[in-house]
């Protein structure tokens, strides 16, 4: 009775959080909903297993859920809206915004070539917008913690790269912080040539491995 209580209650959440994405027009579900279902589960587990016989289980199920999909669907909504800001602003810079819809972790990947100078680490002029627009959305939703990775090909030596890679990384960093992103938020990684997302082999693999990533990391809570 407990497992078909909650598991009702978690199917009607992740049905009614089913939405389009309006920059692929595929359904899906946000993470506000992903949240909160979270939060559901969590909540009516707990209250379905609390109860002394089978009607005070039910009703504390369901007032465990309501409370855990609120809680959940807090930080969903966060991420939510937040990403959306970010694809707005970003639009035409060529920094990709990736989504783990597992965490609601958003990631953006900014090529190299149109970040740094080849082996150089410091920002061209004309990418300063587009770090301008990040730095906006991330001191509005202040909650979060920021990682900046850089990342180079496999071409040359270890140490060289790995010491351009976390240059880049500082650079990006720095500029963030210099437009009023608190410096707390933030690390810095050179991760050299590790985890390439393409073939090393070809120039256009390469041009794909240099490349910086912002991490905006979910809040526990907001």
């Amino acid at each position: 009775m407990r497992t078909m209580i909650v598991a009702a209650i978690a199917a009607s959440v992740a049905l009614a959080g089913c939405t389009n994405n309006p920059y692929t027009g595929q359904s899906q579900a946000s993470k506000a909903a992903w949240g909160a279902g979270i939060g559901v589960l969590s909540g009516a587990a707990l209250g379905a297993a609390t109860g002394d016989n089978k009607k005070d289980r039910r009703e504390r199920a369901l007032r465990g859920a309501a409370i855990g999909g609120v809680v959940g669907g807090g930080v969903g909504a966060y991420m939510d809206v937040q990403e959306k800001k970010l694809r707005e602003k970003l639009q035409g810079s060529g920094v990709g915004v990736q989504i783990d819809k597992a965490t609601g972790d958003i990631t953006l990947i900014m090529p190299g070539n149109i970040t740094f100078p080849t082996g150089q680490s410091s920002i061209k002029p004309d990418f300063f917008d587009a770090l301008n627009s990040v730095a906006l959305v991330l001191k509005e939703y202040n909650k979060t913690s920021v990682t900046v990775s850089g990342f180079t090909d496999n071409v040359g030596k270890d140490d060289f790269n790995m010491k351009l890679s976390q240059d880049r990384a500082n650079s990006v960093s720095q500029y963030l912080t210099s437009q009023g992103v608190a410096g707390s938020r933030l690390n810095a990684v050179g991760m050299g040539k590790a985890q390439p997302v393409a073939d090393n082999a070809t120039e256009v693999g390469r041009a794909q491995n240099r490349r910086v990533e912002i991490k905006i990391n979910a809040p526990e809570s907001v």
